[in-house]
C-alpha cells in the first residue's frame, strides 16, 4: 500500500506574499488545517492553523481592532512558514510515510513528485489505509484466529479456507508475545461454520 492510493490529489496552496488574514480564512472556506506554500510552482513552505494561532494577537492585547485586523492583513505568509518542510513520494509505503509523521510529531506531509507537489497526505489518510488493512469496512464474517507461530500455519489456515470455499476479503497479520499470532480476517462463503470447526479442530482459537 502506497501513499498514492490514499493522499488527497487536490491541494489548496497558499503564495508567500499572501497574508494570515487570507490563510485564515482559506482554511475556514475549505475546512482544513495546513496549507503548502507554493512560489513558482515550486513548494517552499507549509502553514498550518497551529502557526497561525501562534501569530495571531492574544486577546489580552492591547492593540485596537484597527490594529489587530492591519497586523493580521500585513503580515506575510513569507514570515511565519515553516521553511524545512518534511515531504513525501507518492511511491513510499504509507507504514514509511506514517513512521516520518510519527517521529517528526506532524500532522501531514506534501507529497512530492519530480520537484512538483501532486498532493498531500494526512494523519486521517493513515487511519483510513489502517481501517482498509484491518478490513473494518470489508464485507463478510469477522474471524480472529489465534496460535502458536509455526512454520506452515499459514499454509494450513490458506488449505482450510480453499478446502470449503471460502473467499478472503481482507487479512491482518499480527504477532503476539510468546510465539503466538493473530490473524485477523473478513471471510464470505456458506461454510464458514466448518472453516471454524475445522480450524479448531486443528487447535487454533477462533474469536
Amino acid at each position: 500500500m502506497y501513499v498514492r492510493q490514499f493522499m488527497t490529489t487536490q491541494v489548496f496552496t497558499i503564495s508567500p506574499n499572501e497574508s494570515i488574514a487570507e490563510a485564515m480564512a482559506l482554511m475556514r472556506e475549505k475546512k482544513i488545517d495546513r496549507l503548502p506554500v507554493v512560489e513558482k510552482e515550486k513548494l517552499i513552505g507549509l502553514v498550518t492553523d497551529g502557526d497561525l494561532r501562534e501569530v495571531s494577537p492574544s486577546p489580552a492585547t492591547t492593540l485596537s481592532i484597527f490594529e489587530l485586523n492591519y497586523l493580521v492583513a500585513k503580515t506575510t505568509i513569507r514570515e511565519i512558514a515553516v521553511k524545512k518542510v518534511i515531504t513525501c513520494h507518492p511511491d513510499m509505503g504509507i507504514e514509511d510515510a506514517a513512521l516520518l509523521m510519527r517521529e517528526h510529531k506532524i500532522g501531514g506531509l506534501p507529497v512530492v513528485e519530480n520537484e512538483k507537489l501532486v498532493g498531500i497526505i494526512t494523519g486521517y489518510d493513515i487511519l483510513d489505509a489502517f481501517l482498509d488493512i484491518m478490513g473494518s469496512r470489508s464485507p463478510g464474517k469477522r474471524f480472529v484466529i489465534e496460535r502458536k507461530d509455526e512454520k506452515g500455519v499459514l499454509l494450513d489456515i490458506a488449505t482450510t479456507f480453499k478446502q470449503y470455499d471460502t473467499n478472503v476479503s481482507s487479512l491482518a497479520f499480527y504477532h503476539l508475545r510468546e510465539n503466538k499470532f493473530q490473524l485477523l480476517a473478513h471471510l464470505q462463503g456458506e461454510q464458514l461454520t466448518e472453516v471454524k470447526a475445522s480450524l479448531e479442530g486443528k487447535g487454533y482459537n477462533i474469536r
